[in-house]
């Protein structure tokens, strides 16, 4: 009974994580494969990235598109919080915000993630399946 009323006190916030659950499980299985094919093959063999995000936009658009990124990455690290104790993809949800986010030395991570090798081995073989080269980490 105390479920129950838990339950529909609640409901509303409930359906929200469900709803970010079932989005954030579709980005997964549909989108990170296309983010992996579409990297170039060399983007991990440098030590730092290369060029900056919306670099051709105007400053103010530029701090706007940034600021928006970064709030839709805290929500979703606040949502995958949420869905490790409600029903829920939380470890990918928190996954796909940190990606989001920026923050000194995110891509020193990725490429530490991205260097383990069955993680290396994966993202080469959904590239190979898709006609790309594989992804180099050295130069």
């Amino acid at each position: 009974m105390q479920i129950m009323n838990w339950v529909q006190g609640y409901g509303t916030a409930i359906w929200w994580a469900t709803g970010v659950s079932v989005v954030t499980f579709i980005v997964g299985i549909v989108a990170v494969p296309m983010l992996m094919i579409r990297v170039p093959a060399d983007y991990f063999a440098h030590p730092r990235r290369s060029r900056m995000l919306w670099a051709g936009k105007p400053p103010a658009i530029r701090a706007v598109l940034l600021a928006g990124k970064n709030l839709l990455g805290w929500i979703l690290v606040a949502a995958g919080i949420l869905m490790l104790v409600l029903p829920g993809q939380g470890i990918l949800t928190i996954l796909i915000g940190l990606m989001l986010l920026d923050f000194p030395g995110k891509f020193r991570v990725e490429r530490w993630i991205v260097a383990h090798r069955p993680i290396f081995k994966l993202i080469n073989w959904i590239r190979r399946r898709a006609g790309r080269p594989p992804l180099v980490l050295e130069k």
